[in-house]
């Protein structure tokens, strides 16, 4: 069973419960989609009304892009539980087997390109978020902070679900460049979050 087609019961159960996945991975990739979620809303909330008809448009941009973005972060719940599995069965191969190395290498590779692809969706999402918080609907602004919340634990979610598997991998010149690009986003977007989360709270 696909685990976007979970319930929120079954899903929180089921990260709960003593199995790898849904982990961290996962559930960063699910905030993230309630995060852009509650962007969206502030934008349905905001077309349609004569104060915003200027911003409309721009408005209609935005809400596409943060569907896209959220449908993409739920794909990624699924993904990051397929690349998994084989990482979990690679762990199980005797230290001796001579193809330990090479498949453990392949399967960290894979594990940690799920988690990225989540923080850069999120980034993605903070932008869009700035955007619903400066040109939406002023009753809606406390939706758009949330969301920035929630966006900026998914990038750090991400970021750590990231490192676990880079951490062990043979290859440093590619973890290394790796937690590089992840540390710039992080450095970037963590800040970017705070600053639309303390706009937002100076006009409320």
């Amino acid at each position: 069973m696909s685990l976007t087609n979970s319930t929120l019961q079954e899903f929180t159960e089921k990260l709960a419960s003593k199995t790898s996945v849904p982990g961290g991975g996962g559930a960063s990739a699910m905030v993230a989609s309630i995060g852009i979620a509650l962007g969206d809303m502030v934008g349905e909330f905001t077309i349609g009304k004569k104060k915003y008809a200027d911003v409309e448009p721009e408005i209609k941009d935005l809400m596409e892009k943060a569907q896209d973005i959220r449908v993409k972060l739920l794909k990624c719940i699924d993904d990051d539980a397929i690349a998994f599995e084989p990482l979990s069965k690679a762990y199980s191969i005797p230290k001796e087997d001579p193809t330990r190395d090479e498949t453990m290498e392949k399967c960290l590779k894979d594990a940690a390109q799920v988690p990225f692809q989540i923080l850069q969706l999120a980034c993605e999402a903070v932008d869009l978020q700035r955007e619903f918080a400066d040109k939406g609907s002023v009753l809606m602004i406390s939706d758009a902070a949330t969301g920035v919340a929630m966006l900026q634990g998914a990038i750090k979610g991400a970021a750590v679900n990231v490192k676990i598997n880079t951490k062990s991998m043979k290859d440093r010149d590619y973890a290394t460049d790796l937690d590089a690009k992840v540390a710039a986003l992080v450095d970037e977007y963590v800040s970017k979050a705070d600053e639309i989360y303390k706009s937002v709270m100076e006009r409320l």
